[in-house]
């Protein structure tokens, strides 16, 4: 599948809805509501809107919508699939500036719908450790951020500690994990390691001295000495986990110019996400990532204290 596929369900909101419909439901219409699979009916009517369904069972209206990351949002299903497919397809990602010139829709808007997008990308966290059974775990980690010599301030070591750590685990063969870190202190490192790496695992890394005392927490270890110009010795590298940098630092750099530390977890699931499927083609991509849509919610603004009693307050007097 690819731009020239899709193109029929970027024509209507009702071919766009069906086919996000036939994505998140295989099996049919599911109540987000109670559940229900059976007694599941269509409204239709002009003054009904596309995909509308009710529930014979709890009696309630839905949509393919609720329940995803779709929910409560304005923006028509037809610009949803355009920026999914944009993301997916883009190898080195896609700005929001981009998606609001080529989409007509607003700065705020489009930042809002790149980072939903980003959420249905997330995986659940430690569903399945790295390295089972023997398999080689690649560990390294960089820093990502401006060059301070490009920093014009007359201050440029103040400001080049504003870098973040990043680590990468990559299992030969199979997917990887990326982490912002705090710090690259061994403890902390160790921690984000062990969670996420079986303890059979030979791990691979370069000469840090925080992975010279990982060894005792999995079957083996090696490394390689980069002061002294060792790439590659055998099997024992870190090429994948430097590709993998290279990209998202690329990404970064020349596609968003700046990432904050508090959304940096979130970019870095979207370049886990088109790493971890680099050899599907461009719409299995989008398939995924719509089909990772369902159950997952993203508000823009968490309700402060004063908003949440009077939700609660409304709701008391219904």
């Amino acid at each position: 599948m690819n731009f020239a596929d899709l193109a029929p369900y970027f024509s209507s909101e009702a071919k766009a809805i069906a086919f996000i419909e036939r994505l998140i439901w295989p099996n049919g219409p599911i109540c987000p509501h109670c559940h229900a699979t059976e007694r599941q009916g269509r409204i239709e009517g002009k003054s009904a809107r596309p995909g509308l369904r009710k529930c014979g069972v709890c009696r309630k209206q839905y949509t393919v919508k609720v329940g995803t990351i779709f929910e409560d949002s304005h923006i028509p299903m037809t610009k949803w699939l355009m920026a999914i497919y944009m993301m997916c397809s883009s190898k080195k990602g896609v700005s929001a500036s981009q998606i609001q010139r080529s989409l007509g829709l607003s700065y705020k808007s489009s930042w809002f719908l790149c980072h939903r997008v980003r959420e249905a990308m997330k995986k659940e966290p430690l569903l399945s450790k790295l390295g089972s059974g023997g398999g080689v775990v690649e560990v390294d980690e960089t820093y990502v951020g401006g060059d301070p010599q490009n920093n014009l301030r007359k201050r440029r070591i103040k400001f080049q500690r504003g870098k973040l750590p990043v680590m990468a685990l990559i299992e030969r063969g199979g997917e990887a994990r990326l982490f912002p870190m705090p710090d690259i202190k061994f403890s902390t490192m160790r921690t984000f390691v062990r969670l996420n790496v079986d303890d059979t695992a030979h791990i691979v890394s370069d000469g840090h001295p925080a992975y010279r005392k990982m060894p005792p927490y999995f079957a083996s270890h090696d490394w390689v000495d980069h002061s002294r110009r060792e790439m590659v010795r055998g099997i024992i590298h870190v090429n994948f986990a430097e590709s993998c940098f290279s990209l998202l630092k690329r990404s970064i750099l020349g596609v968003h110019h700046h990432v904050s530390k508090q959304h940096m977890g979130r970019y870095l699931r979207e370049h886990e996400f088109r790493w971890n499927l680099r050899h599907a083609t461009d719409g299995e991509r989008t398939v995924a990532a719509i089909q990772g849509a369902k159950g997952k919610r993203l508000v823009y603004r968490e309700p402060t204290h004063k908003e949440r009693a009077a939700q609660l307050a409304a709701l008391s007097i219904l």
